[in-house]
């Protein structure tokens, strides 16, 4: 009997176990300890640019960002719709006001001519969602950010290895977060990073992160004793994620060149069949370097798109849909959110399909993922 094909596989790849162990056997399982640097410092090389501390989860680094900006009651925020609720929550837990802007039809990043209707005296923040790692406009965004003295908050828990015009994404903005949740391509099982590209951020930031004290000045020989000086939470990285990530991250070159060959072999053996049933394909905008984290498809109604799940499930494979589109959400709408109000996230999300690609997927799986989709040539009746 043949086995099931897993959404997502996060199998160990090098020296996970192997690091794993040592944290195990030192009895020291404190965060911030020499793995949790050891991930800092690989990946403050990788991004050559920001500073970065690692964070408990991307969820809590985005907190961090609203803090840093100083969002509260009365301030607004502009995000996208269609994104994950912790993008949101961090800044509506500080009283700001969401407002929902529509993505772009190619890339699933925001618009920037909607984010341009939307900005008002009262936009506190723009915070941008790097979609499956692809970006064909954050460096319009950035400037037009610039020019309203917004700042740019980039949500790149897709984006990590991903590029746009040879620089790293989560360097555009004020700020940035990383996800190494377990679907991601380089994981810990959890956990996240903040990415701090302006200067004056960074002292504060450290002290947020450390449950509102100033413990780093300590620990770096700059006062005698530490104490409370600001709010803060515990945000630090579990020291058992960091070994586990340190393997992963020391082996990012030959998963990104695997995920790379599925996503390609994906590319080519389902444009055709894609084109001929209206079904849309991943878009990577000229200039940019995709992380090859997802690869989907995007079927015209959300009844196809729930019977070619179902179809897939019924050749034992496992896909998944993305984001509901929030402006629509029982949250959503008290922040304003209706029907035909950012009608591309709407699409989008009605229609959306994730394909198994992780870091162990074998060709043999591989090829029958791609012939239990091809198998399926009912996309009109559906709708």
């Amino acid at each position: 009997m043949l086995r099931d094909i897993p959404f997502n596989d996060a199998r160990t790849f090098g020296n996970e176990e192997r690091y794993v162990g040592e944290v195990m056997r030192s009895g020291n399982l404190a965060a911030d300890g020499p793995f949790s640097e050891r991930c800092r410092a690989l990946l403050q090389e990788l991004l050559d640019g920001p500073h970065v501390l690692m964070t408990s989860s991307c969820t809590h680094a985005l907190e961090m960002c609203a803090h840093l900006v100083e969002v509260g009651p009365g301030d607004e925020v502009i995000v996208p719709s269609f994104t994950f609720a912790s993008t949101i929550n961090a800044f509506a837990l500080r009283g700001a006001r969401p407002v929902f802007a529509d993505v772009r039809p190619d890339t699933f990043n925001l618009d920037v001519s909607d984010v341009r209707r939307k900005l008002s005296p009262r936009t506190k923040a723009v915070v941008t969602v790097h979609y499956g790692g692809a970006t064909g406009s954050v460096d319009k965004l950035a400037a037009l950010c610039a020019t309203r003295g917004v700042r740019l908050i980039e949500d790149n828990a897709h984006g990590l290895l991903g590029t746009y015009r040879g620089r790293a994404l989560g360097t555009f903005g004020s700020l940035g977060t990383l996800s190494f949740h377990w679907t991601k391509g380089l994981t810990g099982g959890g956990g996240g990073a903040l990415l701090i590209n302006d200067e004056s951020l960074l002292a504060r930031a450290r002290v947020l992160r450390d449950r509102g004290t100033d413990r780093s000045d300590y620990t770096n020989g700059r006062v005698d004793a530490y104490t409370w000086v600001d709010v803060g939470s515990n945000h630090a990285m579990p020291e058992l994620i960091a070994a586990y990530l340190c393997g992963q991250l020391e082996q990012r070159h030959t998963i990104l060149a695997h995920r790379r060959r599925c996503w390609e072999r994906y590319d080519g053996a389902l444009s055709s069949w894609a084109a001929e049933l209206g079904v849309r394909v991943p878009h990577v905008p000229p200039g940019c370097r995709a992380p090859y984290l997802m690869y989907f498809l995007v079927l015209p109604t959300h009844v196809a798109r729930d019977r070619f799940i179902a179809h897939l499930a019924a050749r034992g494979v496992e896909a998944a849909f993305h984001y509901p589109a929030l402006h629509l959400s029982k949250m959503g709408r008290p922040y304003g959110g209706g029907p035909g109000s950012c009608p591309v996230s709407e699409a989008v999300s009605a229609g959306l399909v994730r394909l198994p690609l992780h870091n162990t997927l074998s060709q043999e799986e591989q090829t029958r993922v791609i012939a239990a989709v091809r198998e399926f040539a009912w996309v009109a009746e559906a709708s």
